[in-house]
């Protein structure tokens, strides 16, 4: 069995007729060193595709097109075709395909201009209790669909909002049933006059410790270009989002309709996680908070 199925077989996602069909003598086998050969990585500063953001990538990190990272996802780590992004960023020590490997996914959300007055009245301890028992919920439609079930463990690092950059990171942790390893789950929001960048990143906790400086590194890679920053915001003319902070960190934006449906987590262990059911939570959360609720 290859590098690639290995992984895939490693977490109980192949169905039996698909495993049947990869171990057909004539099935192509997956190849780390030539897929890793072939990508086109870029460094230093690169301007995202749709012009309105850019990558300081100094010398920790890397960046893959959005066409590189759609192999990435579908090729290397078994995901079929998903939602567009706006590339990929990995560390410059270690590949997407390497053990230990990891990487961030970038995309954007324009949706509007996103407030940020109520930063300090959120209450993240309430709106993680509301989490936890509306993903309990979505665990009953996951396990009819023969999906595995995750329950948030908790933060792994509390929310944070850095006003003067208007940033929003946090950290969770995840348990998927029948792994041994909980999953780390960071996420980091720009806030810019039109939209939000989403930037993604799962590992297993046991690598908390390890790339844990160069994920502190990564909430100032990215920054908008100049008309599209937050503080470019025109407000009566700029059209603001229909949800604020919290419903950043519930969710909230991945029920937008039309984005990032169904949820997707980019997991450890070369493999995209498809969240059935947690695209119902986050509708469930958007209702919650969103502002005129």
């Amino acid at each position: 069995m290859s590098f690639f199925l290995r992984r895939l077989a490693a977490i109980g996602l192949l169905l039996s007729a698909g495993l049947a069909s990869a171990a057909e003598p004539d099935a192509p086998r997956f190849d780390p060193d030539a897929f890793e050969a072939s990508l086109q990585y870029q460094t230093g500063q690169v301007t995202l595709p749709n012009g309105k953001a850019v990558l300081n990538l100094g010398e920790r990190f890397r960046y893959l097109s959005p066409a590189d990272t759609a192999r990435v996802l579908e090729e290397a780590w078994g995901n079929p075709a998903g939602p567009k992004t706006q590339g990929m960023i990995v560390p410059a020590t270690v590949g997407p395909v390497d053990e230990g490997g990891w990487g961030v996914i970038v995309q954007y959300d324009d949706s509007g201009h996103v407030g940020d007055k109520d930063a300090s009245e959120i209450n993240y301890d309430e709106l993680l209790a509301t989490m936890k028992e509306e993903t309990g919920e979505a665990n009953v439609e996951r396990s009819k669909a023969g999906y595995q079930t995750v329950d948030i463990v908790g933060w792994a690092s509390k929310p944070y909002y850095d006003s003067a950059r208007n940033r929003l990171h946090w950290a969770k942790e995840l348990h998927f049933s029948g792994e041994p390893q909980n999953t780390l789950n960071y996420n980091i929001r720009v806030l810019g006059r039109e939209g939000v960048l989403v930037l993604n990143a799962v590992a297993g906790m046991d690598q908390l410790a390890s790339i844990r400086p160069d994920l502190d590194a990564m909430v100032t890679v990215a920054d908008f270009t100049p008309g599209h920053r937050y503080a470019d915001f025109q407000e009566g003319s700029d059209r603001s989002a229909e949800y604020g902070l919290a419903a950043l960190v519930a969710g909230g934006v991945a029920a937008k309709a039309g984005w990032l449906a169904p949820l997707l987590l980019f997991a450890k262990k070369f493999l995209v996680l498809i969240l059935v059911g947690l695209g119902w939570l986050g509708q469930r959360l958007f209702k919650v908070f969103r502002k005129d609720a």
